[in-house]
């Protein structure tokens, strides 16, 4: 498993996991998988009310910093949340351990993130 710390401070890190046929996926410093929304947009999130229970958005924490690639997007009630590559991210709240990708392909709209 390759592990990579982003950010001058060590706010956040970013896990890069090999997952079978997959080169490698994103994941967060727990290593719980991340996801992109096929609806979102224009790196604006789509994913709120029920949908955000379900696929919780992957929320940036007051002063944390990534890397290249990395951005933040504001979402409806004033959080933000991180994006790679302009997309948003998040995870899957039936994805209990580290390396689990159960949303992945989830209604053809739900994707792991690979590092491509």
């Amino acid at each position: 498993m390759k592990l990579t710390t982003i950010g001058a401070a060590l706010f956040a890190t970013l896990m890069l996991a090999p997952v079978g046929a997959r080169a490698e996926m994103l994941a967060d410093a727990n290593g719980m998988t991340l996801y992109t929304f096929d609806k979102d947009t224009g790196g604006v999130s789509a994913c709120y009310d029920d949908c955000a229970v379900k696929w919780p958005p992957y929320l940036v924490t007051e002063g944390a910093t990534m890397g290249e690639g990395w951005t933040q997007v504001d979402r409806t009630d004033g959080t933000k949340q991180w994006a790679y590559d302009g997309k948003p991210l998040y995870f899957f709240i039936e994805d209990k351990a580290k390396g689990d990708m159960a949303g992945d392909g989830l209604g053809g709209v739900w994707h792991v993130v690979n590092e491509d």
